[in-house]
C-alpha cells in the first residue's frame, strides 16, 4: 500500500549493528567495562537487541566506558550463565535487555553487590540495579490516531511476541489512539489483535517465530486490517514483507526508526513509533561513570526524547 506522505513518531536515535569494541576512556572519571546481556533475538534484530547496544557504543565513542561487549543468548536458558561470565570477567556494568532476565538479574545482583546493573524494560531489583523503561504508550497512541485517521478499511491490527507488560504498553496505546479517533470524529474504526478491556490479544509466543508472524500478518489483512503494528521486535520485517507483496497493508514500525534498521521496506512503513533504547543504556552508562549510579529508575518520555 503506497502512502503519499511518511510521518515518523521519533523518541530515539540511530541503531547500527556493532561488533565488539575497546577504546581508551577520554574522561577521568571511574573506567568502566560495560558488558551487555542480550535477550534472544540476537545482536542484528533490527529493533530490540541492536538498539540497545547502540547506547553502550555511544558511551565507548563519548568516553563513558573503557571497553563494551555483548553476549548473545539462543534461549532462555542463557541468560543466567551470561551474566554469570560477564561477573567473572569482572564488568563493572552489566546490561540486561529484555524483561525476561528480569529472574537472572535479579540473583546476580544478590549475589554481587559490588557489581552495577542496569535493566531495560525492567523493574526495581534492589539498590545496584537501575530500571531503564518507557512511556511507550504516549508516542504509540499517536500512531493509533494516525492509523485510524489513514485507514481506508475501518479496520486497523496489532499483534505482540510476547503477553508481558512491555509489549502490551504499545497494543493498549495504540488502540487507545484509535479509539481517541474515534470519539473525536464519531467513526467506528475497529482494533483486531488487542482488546483494551479485557487485555487480552495475539500474540506469536516469542520474538523469533517468523513463520507464526507471517501467518498472523497475512490472517490481520484477510480479516481487513490495512494497517498492522507488530510489537515483536525483528518479526516486523517479516510483515512488512509481507505488505510489499500484497500491497493490502502497511505496517508500523517499533522501537527503532525504519530508516534505520529496516529501509528496505520504507515503502510500506509510513510510521516508527521509537523507544529511546539507545539513550537509556547510555544515560545509565554516563551515571555510573560519573560516580552518580542510583536505583532510582531511567523514564523515557516523548518529553525527554527517551
Amino acid at each position: 500500500m503506497k502512502k503519499s506522505f511518511k510521518f515518523i513518531v521519533a523518541v530515539a536515535a540511530t541503531s547500527l549493528v556493532a561488533s565488539v569494541a575497546v577504546t581508551p576512556a577520554a574522561h577521568g572519571a571511574t573506567k568502566q567495562k560495560v558488558c551487555v546481556a542480550l535477550d534472544t533475538a540476537g545482536i542484528n534484530d533490527k529493533s530490540f537487541n541492536q538498539s540497545s547496544y547502540e547506547g553502550a557504543k555511544m558511551a565507548l565513542q563519548r568516553g563513558f566506558a573503557s571497553s563494551i561487549k555483548y553476549a548473545p543468548a539462543k534461549s532462555n536458558a542463557d541468560y543466567a550463565p551470561n551474566i554469570t561470565k560477564f561477573i567473572s570477567e569482572k564488568c563493572t556494568l552489566i546490561v540486561g535487555v529484555g524483561f525476561l532476565l528480569g529472574d537472572a538479574i535479579a540473583a546476580a545482583a544478590k549475589a554481587n553487590p559490588n557489581v552495577k546493573f542496569g535493566f531495560v524494560d525492567g523493574w526495581g531489583l534492589g539498590n545496584n540495579v537501575k530500571a531503564i523503561t518507557y512511556k511507550t504508550d504516549e508516542n504509540s497512541f499517536i500512531v493509533g490516531y494516525m492509523a485510524a485517521a489513514m485507514s481506508k478499511t475501518g479496520k486497523v491490527g496489532t499483534y505482540g511476541g510476547l503477553q508481558i507488560p512491555t509489549v502490551t504498553i504499545f497494543m493498549e496505546g495504540y488502540a487507545n489512539g484509535v479509539a481517541h479517533y474515534n470519539l473525536m470524529k464519531n467513526k467506528n474504526v475497529q482494533v483486531l489483535g488487542w482488546n483494551t478491556e479485557t487485555k487480552t490479544g495475539t500474540f506469536l509466543g516469542g520474538f523469533d517465530d517468523t513463520t507464526k508472524a507471517l501467518q498472523t500478518s497475512i490472517s490481520l489483512e484477510q480479516q481487513g486490517a490495512d494497517f498492522i503494528f507488530p510489537v515483536a521486535g525483528g518479526m516486523q520485517a517479516t510483515t512488512a514483507a509481507n505488505s510489499q507483496k500484497t500491497k493490502k497493508s502497511s505496517v508500523i514500525w517499533v522501537d527503532a526508526k525504519v530508516m534505520n534498521t529496516g529501509k528496505q521496506y520504507a515503502n510500506v512503513t509510513p510510521v516508527s513509533v521509537v523507544k529511546g533504547l539507545a539513550e537509556g543504556v547510555f544515560a545509565t552508562i554516563k551515571e555510573a561513570h560519573d560516580g552518580k549510579f542510583t536505583s532510582k529508575a531511567y523514564v523515557g518520555t516523548m518529553a525527554n526524547k527517551g
